[in-house]
C-alpha cells in the first residue's frame, strides 16, 4: 500500500510518460495482463489509457487491472491510469521514495 506522498512523487513521475497500452471494448485479456506485466517488471511505472468504449469505466477498470497485475493503482486521473509494481530485478535502478 502506497502513502499518499508515494503517490505523489509517483504522478509527477508519471506526468512524462506515454501510455504503454490501451484497453477499448474487448476488455481486459490474458496477454494483456502479460505484456502489461513485463511492462511492469522492466519499468516499475507504467500508464494505460482506458478508452470511451471499454466495458467498465476507468476506475473500475484501474482497479480490476491493478489486481490482475498484482500492482499498486496509483491514481486514474481521466481515463489514464497510472501503475507502480517494484521490479524484483537486481542491479536494476529502482524508484526512490
Amino acid at each position: 500500500m502506497l502513502t499518499s506522498k508515494q503517490r505523489s512523487n509517483l504522478k509527477s513521475i508519471a506526468a512524462n510518460l506515454e501510455p504503454v497500452a490501451q484497453v477499448g471494448k474487448a476488455g481486459i485479456g490474458e496477454n494483456m495482463i502479460k505484456s502489461l506485466s513485463d511492462a511492469l517488471e522492466a519499468r516499475e511505472l507504467i500508464k494505460v489509457n482506458i478508452l470511451t468504449n471499454a466495458e467498465e469505466d476507468a476506475k473500475t477498470t484501474g482497479a480490476q487491472l491493478a489486481e490482475a497485475l498484482g500492482a499498486d493503482c496509483v491514481a486514474v486521473i481521466g481515463r489514464k491510469a497510472i501503475f507502480y509494481r517494484r521490479s524484483s530485478r537486481k542491479n536494476f535502478p529502482h524508484i526512490q521514495f
